[in-house]
C-alpha cells in the first residue's frame, strides 16, 4: 500500500494511490533537497557524507559542494542565491554569484548557535530558522558542547545585519514553512512530535506558538521536513512517511515511504513532481497539487 487515506479529500489531493521512483540510491543520510525553478535542478544534502549534491532531469548526480560543513537544510532567497545550514560550523551561510559564502548567523547573544538546521525566507527578504542541537551529535555532526542553555527559532536579517529568537521553548525545533500570506509561521518539534504556529508581525516578530496538530501513527519517523503546497495544504514528515493536513488540521492521510524519509520538494516543470530525501536514496512521485516555487 502506497498511502494511508484518512479522508476522502486526500484522492483530489494526491490521488488514490502514488508510485515511487529511485533516482539515486547509496548516500548515507539525504536533507535538504531544494528545486531550481529557472534552472531545473534539484540540490541535497548528505550530513555525514559532508557532501551537497545536484541531481538533474537527465538522471545525472554530480557534486555541488564537498566539503559542505555538513550542511543540512537550504533555500533560495528571490535573488535565486543559496541559504544553507550547516551543522559543522554553527552557521547559516548565503552563496553569492562569484561562488564565495558569506556568513548570515553564527552566534546569538555573544554565544555560538547549536546547529542550524532548516530555513526559510519570507517575502520581505527576512530569513527564519531553527536551530536544535542535532549537529553537535556524532555522525550527524561534530560532536562538541553547547554553549546556549536552549533549542530556539530565529529571525534574521537578509543582510545578517540583526537576529531575533522568537521562541526559545522548544525541546529540538525542526522543520518550519509559512502560510500562503506569510503571516503565519508553522514550526515542528521533533521530540514532542507536534507542529506548533505562531502569528507573525509586519516586523518579522511571532506571537502566540500554540501546539497546531500532534503529528502521530504508525511506522518509523517523526516530525522534521515541513512544507505547504499551493492550496495551502500543509506537509510533514512523521510516522510511516509525509503526513499530509489541511488548513483546517484535517489529517487527509500519510504517503507511505520505502525508507526512512526526513524531508522533501516540489520539482519538475510544473511542480507536481514531489522529491523525497529518504536516508540512503533519493525518490520521486507524481501529485495532483503542485508546491510553491522557491522564487
Amino acid at each position: 500500500m502506497s498511502v494511508r487515506i484518512h479522508d476522502d479529500r486526500f484522492r483530489q489531493v494526491i490521488g488514490d494511490a502514488v508510485s515511487l521512483e529511485r533516482l539515486g540510491t547509496g548516500f548515507e543520510f539525504t536533507e535538504g533537497p531544494i528545486w531550481h525553478p529557472h534552472e531545473k535542478h534539484l540540490t541535497f544534502s548528505d550530513m555525514p557524507g559532508d557532501h551537497m549534491r545536484r541531481w538533474y532531469p537527465d538522471g545525472r548526480i554530480e557534486t555541488y559542494r564537498k566539503p559542505s560543513n555538513m550542511a543540512n537544510g537550504s533555500t533560495y532567497d528571490a535573488e535565486g542565491r543559496m541559504l544553507s545550514c550547516e551543522h559543522a560550523t554553527s552557521r547559516v551561510v548565503r552563496e553569492e554569484a562569484d561562488g564565495s559564502l558569506t556568513v548570515i548567523a553564527s552566534h546569538y547573544d555573544g554565544k555560538e548557535l547549536n546547529s542550524p538546521n532548516d530555513i526559510v525566507v519570507r517575502k520581505d527578504s527576512c530569513i527564519y530558522f531553527t536551530d536544535p542541537t542535532f549537529g553537535r551529535m556524532d555522525y550527524y555532526g561534530i560532536e562538541r558542547a553547547t554553549e546556549l542553555g536552549y533549542q530556539g527559532v530565529y529571525c534574521v536579517d537578509p543582510d545578517g545585519g540583526g537576529i531575533t529568537c522568537l521562541a526559545d521553548d522548544f525541546e529540538q525545533p525542526n522543520g518550519l514553512c509559512f502560510s500562503l500570506d506569510h503571516r503565519t509561521l508553522f514550526v515542528n518539534d521533533t521530540v514532542r512530535k507536534h507542529i506548533r504556529v505562531f502569528h507573525l508581525a509586519e516586523d518579522g516578530t511571532a506571537s502566540e506558538g500554540a501546539v497546531w496538530v500532534d503529528v502521530t501513527g504508525e511506522g518509523e519517523g517523526h516530525p522534521d521536513g515541513m512544507k505547504i503546497d499551493s492550496l495551502g495544504n500543509l506537509y510533514c514528515t512523521g510516522p510511516g512517511g509525509v503526513h499530509v493536513f489541511l488548513p483546517d488540521k484535517t489529517l487527509l492521510g500519510v504517503i507511505l515511504m520505502q525508507e526512512f524519509t526526513a524531508n522533501f520538494t516540489w520539482g519538475g516543470g510544473d511542480l507536481k513532481e514531489m522529491v523525497f530525501t529518504s536516508s540512503t536514496s533519493l525518490y520521486r512521485m507524481r501529485t495532483k497539487t503542485p508546491g510553491l516555487a522557491l522564487f
